[in-house]
This record gives structure tokens, sequence and C-alpha cells, in this order.
């Protein structure tokens, strides 16, 4: 007999240097879908692009999360929107904030950024996928350099949120949408992820390239209208 395979784990940690770290050590060991790390403090948490993630002990959710998903690799970056509707999703229900979604995955409330979203993958015979978040609950105040650009759930709202009360239900609403990216394709995902954008519609700059946003391609890529040109990016800070 084939033995079963292992359940999914909620893996609790308090100060690491990063929990996408802890994750991949995990799936390197075998851990399975949807394991979860969560830590309650970070020294070295990873944003996108190698930046650091700042954080207050305790005062954030800081999730990451190990995905084996049934997804040709053209289709992992996909996730990250789904992910983004996610949390969106669930910030809404839980504290009743009204988000917006920058491209790729920061998650805004009045404008400033209130969680942000990693995706890392190891492509092997078998997509590894280890899906980070962070969101940002009890903080009062920010350092200078992110005062003007970050919020949390406190500032916002005045509530006091707890992590936990966060994850699950953010853990049902990635189900939900990593199974309908997974069984539907990316057409609900980018409908969803539409309506649900800050970036749409505004004139940006990327690495070079400038012009309005007006639309998210297939495979999660912005596409920006330069002049005549319709040019796709897939990758970079909006400004």
């Amino acid at each position: 007999m084939t033995a079963p395979a292992a359940a999914p784990a909620l893996v609790r940690l308090g100060r690491v240097e990063s929990t996408q770290a802890v994750a991949f050590t995990l799936a390197a060991d075998g851990a399975p879908d949807r394991t979860v790390v969560v830590a309650e403090a970070q020294t070295a948490g990873r944003g996108r692009r190698g930046r650091t993630w700042h954080d207050e002990p305790g005062a954030s959710l800081l999730a990451s999360i190990i995905l084996r998903p049934r997804l040709l690799p053209a289709r992992l970056p996909m996730l990250s929107l789904a992910a983004g509707i996610a949390v969106a999703e669930t910030l809404e229900r839980v504290t009743g904030v009204t988000p917006r979604l920058k491209w790729p995955n920061d998650v805004l409330v009045g404008g400033r950024k209130l969680a942000g979203i990693l995706l890392e993958s190891r492509l092997s015979a078998l997509p590894l996928v280890v899906l980070g978040v962070g969101v940002n609950l009890t903080q009062r105040a920010f350092p200078p350099t992110l005062a003007e650009r970050a919020t949390s759930v406190r500032l916002a709202t005045g509530r006091e949120i707890e992590p936990d009360a966060l994850l699950g239900p953010l853990l049902e609403a990635l189900d939900l949408w990593r199974a309908r990216l997974e069984t539907e394709g990316g057409a609900p995902i980018l409908e969803r992820w539409r309506a649900l954008a800050d970036t749409l519609g505004r004139r940006v700059s990327i690495d070079g390239v400038s012009g309005v946003a007006v639309d998210v391609d297939e495979d999660g890529a912005l596409i920006v209208l330069d002049g005549d040109a319709r040019r796709r990016v897939v990758a970079g800070e909006v400004e």
C-alpha cells in the first residue's frame, strides 16, 4: 500500500530571519501543499526585488504558505494576482476596510500600503511555490522613511485585529481563488483583479516604461499604453 500523504501543518515560530526561508527548507524536506509558516517577527524578512520587509514584533501577520500547484510554469505568476484578491477580500471581510490592488502585488488602503505579497518559485519536475504574505495590523506609527507610504489596520480603522483573526479567513479565500485558477483558468482571476485594481487608468512609470496602465494580460503582465504602443511589463516597481 502507498503511505498516505502528510497533512498540511501550521508551523508557529517566534523571531526568525525569514518565513520564506523556513518554508523553502520545510518544502525541501517534503512538507506538503498548504503547509503554513507563521512568525511573530522577522529579522531579515524579504520583500519584492530583494527589499527588506519592515515589521514590528507581534504587530503583523507574517506568513509563508507552501504551494504545490497544478499549473504550468507560465501560469504561476497568476498565483500572485489570486493571492492579492484573497488578501483584499479577507481584509474587507474581517476589518471593514476597502482595499485596492497595486500591480503587481501590493494591497493599499487610502493610497498607502497595508499588505505585501511575495511569490517565489522553484521549478523542477513539479512546481514549488512559496507565497509570502505580510499584513500590517496593529502598528501605531512607522519609521519616517515609510510613514507617508504605509498604514496598518489600526491606523486605518482604529481596530485591534490579531494575526490569527486574519489567518484562517485568508487561507479559506486563498484556497477558493487558487482552486478557481487551477480549474477555470485565468479569466475569473483577471476579472476580479481588474475590479479591485488601483493601478489601471493611472499614468505610471516602470523601469523606463511610461504611459497609462490599461490592462493586465492573461499571464499577469501589466499593459501600458505608451503613445500608440502597447507595452507589456512583466516585473517592476510602479511609480
